[in-house]
């Protein structure tokens, strides 16, 4: 199992945006001030910024960044249809070299997840 933890600007819109858009389920939920959520082996912990312990570690967290963990699919195209139908953003377009090709999407307070599909023999 591995966990990530985000600070969110509003942890309520991450929760929506996990759970209906990458198929995240909500696992524990502080309205406001956390969420774990889950999929696959992944726990990602959502923390508003001085709410509780994770939102407060270091100082004075904030939204954004560019570390990321990754979701790996293997329609790549048809995922980011979807999340721009739901009017999700997007930091760039498709790379497209190495191993596969990937797209960085952000959610609702900035943060970054990777979408990344293998190429195909």
């Amino acid at each position: 199992m591995v966990s990530v933890r985000y600070i969110v600007a509003d942890v309520d819109k991450a929760v929506a945006f996990y759970r209906n858009n990458l198929d995240f389920r909500l696992d524990k939920h502080s309205p406001g001030k956390f969420a774990a959520l889950v999929r696959d082996e992944l726990t990602l912990y959502s923390s508003a910024p001085g709410a509780g312990s994770g939102g407060q570690a270091g100082g004075n967290p904030k939204p954004g960044g560019w570390n990321r963990f990754m979701l790996i699919t293997n329609e790549l195209d048809a995922l980011i249809e979807r999340l721009r139908q739901a009017n999700a953003g997007f930091r760039g377009e498709i790379s497209d070299g190495g191993a596969g090709r990937a797209i960085l999407l952000e959610d609702p307070s900035g943060n970054v997840i990777e979408l990344f599909e293998f190429k195909r023999d």
